[in-house]
């Protein structure tokens, strides 16, 4: 895999997270912070490392098998895979400009 084929993966790959959403927050997961790491090898499986608001979230067992779905539902990606962790803790300030203004944070 060649970079521009890496790159063009992983923008794919961001593309599907801003379809996945907390449930509790009208904002994709990928704006609201919660992807800490995506890495895409060359047989093109992905591993996502990611955390939740909480770590008491009650999307703690759905959110992370949702991700690997739509990850692995983009083109070229073969296998997915998510790491759940909670260090660091998330927090407001990892949200992107874009979600503090959806949710009137400003």
């Amino acid at each position: 895999m060649n970079t521009f084929e890496s790159m063009d993966l992983e923008a794919g790959v961001i593309e599907a997270l801003h379809q996945c959403y907390d449930p509790e927050i009208p904002v994709d997961i990928y704006e609201l912070g919660l992807i800490y790491e995506i890495k895409i090898d060359e047989q093109g499986a992905a591993k996502i490392k990611m955390t939740l608001t909480s770590p008491n979230c009650p999307e703690a067992a759905s959110l992370p098998f949702q991700v690997e779905e739509k990850v692995k539902a983009v083109n070229g990606i073969t296998d997915a895979k998510v790491e759940l962790t909670f260090d660091p803790p998330w927090s407001t300030c990892m949200m992107s400009e874009a979600a503090k203004l959806q949710l009137n944070m400003f």
